[in-house]
């Protein structure tokens, strides 16, 4: 446990890829006071919006209003989620801090989703990283599937590490490697992130750990064990698991920052106030935080739950 860092970024995901996953509708000024509670209980990463089509993600049509809403703050970074140029051109008129682009590790989930090869799918991403960098703005790569696949299962490290270059090769800064239907376990995860720092360094290297089969933390633990220090978490556990009926989806930011402050790693997040941002976006959708530690904190002050 010598090796663990001392200090862990992690990148608050709710506002987008929690709420796009959700089937009741938030309205933008609930959003942009998510986010508010968010950087005021020391967030310094949020993944705000995506700019897609709102016809495929109707949860994110008001991604510019909430984006123009927002109450910056010196230090925070703000990113979204763009699928392609049109996204990125409407995207680069809110001034994000960040862009986020997105490929999948397996190629049977390219192929039923977006209806072409994986190397197709990132080399579409060309000319928005170029545009992207233009604007002077950061790019993060996110890999789905990287742990398994919903359609053809297991999914190699070798597989991973194709995409892993062709992402280096396109010139995105950053990569994030998820574990899209949870199905990932520790050691799996070592030998996949092994695989990733043969093309990018540990400062732009991250997980994205979902906890469908109760995984997630262990996953995290084994990553930090290798020196990797950033990843993505869900506030109060936002966000289903899609191809998991019912099953719980990422990881929520609250139980992760439990975990590292018994570990003492810093993270620069205040736990109270995150918990009663989990619980504040929780009261919005009409049920109880996903997080085992917010709602145990919750009980804790005798806060009655849903």
């Amino acid at each position: 446990m010598d090796r663990l860092p001392t200090h862990v970024t992690l990148v608050e995901v709710g506002p987008r890829d929690g709420l796009q996953n959700e089937a009741a509708p938030v309205a933008t000024a609930d959003k942009i006071e998510l986010v508010q509670r968010l950087q005021a209980a020391g967030c310094r990463e949020i993944e705000v919006t995506s700019f897609v089509s709102p016809k495929w993600v109707p949860q994110m049509a008001d991604n510019a209003r909430v984006m123009a809403g927002l109450e910056r703050r010196p230090g925070v970074r703000y990113s979204v989620l763009v699928p392609n140029m049109q996204g990125l051109e409407a995207a680069l008129a809110s001034r994000p801090d960040e862009v986020v682009v997105f490929g999948a590790a397996s190629e049977a989930f390219s192929r039923r989703n977006i209806n072409c090869s994986v190397a197709e799918s990132i080399e579409r991403f060309r000319p928005v990283v170029a545009a992207a960098h233009a604007a002077g703005l950061k790019v993060r790569g996110a890999i789905s599937c990287a742990l398994g696949c919903p359609y053809q299962g297991e999914v190699s490290p070798e597989e991973v590490e194709r995409v892993v270059a062709l992402m280096k090769a396109i010139g995105v800064d950053h990569c994030g490697i998820a574990d899209t239907i949870g199905t990932g376990t520790p050691r799996r995860v070592q030998a996949v992130m092994a695989r990733a720092l043969r093309h990018y360094p540990l400062v732009e290297l991250s997980g994205h750990f979902h906890d469908t089969y109760g995984q997630a933390l262990a996953n995290i633990l084994a990553c930090l064990e290798m020196g990797v220090h950033t990843f993505d978490a869900s506030i109060a556990g936002l966000g289903g698991c899609p191809y998991a009926k019912g099953a719980t989806g990422n990881v929520a930011t609250e139980d992760v920052v439990y975990l590292l402050r018994g570990l003492d790693i810093d993270t620069g997040i205040d736990l109270e106030a995150l918990v009663d941002a989990g619980a504040y976006v929780s009261g919005l959708l009409g049920r109880a935080p996903a997080s085992r530690a917010g709602r145990a904190l919750l009980a804790r002050r005798g806060v009655a739950l849903p």
